[in-house]
Formats: structure tokens, C-alpha cells, sequence
């Protein structure tokens, strides 16, 4: 009757509908025996999946540790914004509190404190990107590359501005499709700027 469990990749060698169905059978588990599980995993989909609380590390520092919905919506660094799920993870400049410079295109969001004319790290996840046709309304209009349906919805990629934007969408455009897309300022997520290599990985407050 441990207090602990360490688990280390135990469902690394099974396909992925067995693995799916482990998956739900350890937190079945998990949740009847009120045991503490220590799950080691590199595959993101299933961390956010398995975990109360996921710490993520690189290089054997910790750069965050959260709730899956934390770690998600709300990544400390670039590196654990592109390393939990499909991102567009840009350069921009904080122009000031809440106005944030993407691309030569200026974008309200909600963050605070970054300084004016700060060069920053920007996040947006692809399904928190609106595509529609073109319109004037448009925050940004560009053009569809690829397009490729998963099941619950298209994966596209947008060349707007000198950039390939990843975009969900439940909505589908024909590669070649002149399209415009947008995004509210809540779900643009701004983060500091490592000033040197070092800087990426470094243990993080708790």
C-alpha cells in the first residue's frame, strides 16, 4: 500500500486506442486507491490528460508548474508554450499595457507589465484563431496553404504577413482560399523574452 507510485512512460508501447483506454483506467485507479501518481511522459496529449498537476522541465530545470488548464492557457516561457500543444509562437513588441505588435499589425490583448516598446514573446493557439472570408473587419488577411481534416476539424495554415499561421477551424477553406483572421484579446498570451540562452532554462518559482 505505497503513498507514491512512480510511473515512467508505461504506455509508451501500446497503440493508441489500448493507450487511450490505459489512460482512463489509471486515473480509474488512481482516484479509487487515493494514491499519489508520479507520471513521467513526452507525450503532451496525455500529461494534460493523466495529471492534477504537471511540471515541466527542460534540460532538468523546471520551467512551470501548474494545473493542465494553467499550463495551457496560461505558458510562463516560450518553451513550454510550444512544447504543451500546437501553438503560433511569434516575436512581437508590447507597445504599452494591453496593445501588443505582431507582425506590423497591432493587436489589443489583457497583459499588463511588460514595459513600453519591450520586445516579447506571443503565443496564440491555433484554435483561438477565427478564420472567415475576407472582410474589412479583419485583423489580418492572408491566404490558405495547406488544409487537412482531422476528424473534429480542419488544420490549416495561413501565410499572412510573412508568417504561417496554424488555424482550427471546424469551418473548411480550399488551399489557394484568400481568408481573414482574427483574434479576441483574451486568448493572445504575452510573455518576457529570454535575454540569452541561459535564460530559457531556469528553475522557476513554485
Amino acid at each position: 500500500e505505497p503513498k507514491v507510485l512512480l510511473l515512467d512512460e508505461p504506455l509508451g508501447a501500446l497503440d493508441l486506442k489500448m493507450r487511450q483506454d490505459m489512460q482512463y483506467e489509471l486515473i480509474r485507479l488512481k482516484n479509487e486507491l487515493g494514491i499519489t501518481f508520479v507520471y513521467v511522459t513526452h507525450d503532451q496529449e496525455e500529461a494534460l490528460t493523466m495529471s492534477d498537476t504537471i511540471v515541466v522541465m527542460n534540460g532538468g530545470y523546471i520551467q512551470q508548474i501548474g494545473t493542465p488548464e494553467d499550463i495551457y492557457n496560461e505558458p510562463q516561457n516560450a518553451f513550454v508554450a510550444d512544447f504543451i500543444g500546437d501553438s503560433n509562437l511569434l516575436g512581437g513588441t508590447m507597445i504599452q499595457d494591453r496593445l501588443v505588435e505582431i507582425l506590423g499589425a497591432k493587436f489589443l490583448c489583457v497583459d499588463e507589465g511588460f514595459g513600453t516598446n519591450n520586445p516579447v514573446d506571443v503565443v496564440i493557439r491555433p484554435e483561438d484563431l477565427y478564420i472567415f472570408p475576407v472582410s474589412d473587419m479583419a485583423q489580418l488577411v492572408g491566404v490558405v496553404e495547406t488544409s487537412i481534416f482531422k476528424g473534429v476539424h480542419y488544420e490549416m495554415e495561413v501565410e499572412a504577413n510573412g508568417y504561417e499561421w496554424l488555424v482550427h477551424s471546424t469551418n473548411c477553406y480550399p488551399v489557394g482560399s484568400r481568408v481573414s483572421i482574427s483574434v479576441i484579446p483574451f486568448n493572445i498570451q504575452i510573455m518576457h523574452k529570454p535575454e540569452s540562452e541561459d535564460e530559457k532554462a531556469v528553475v522557476v518559482d513554485e
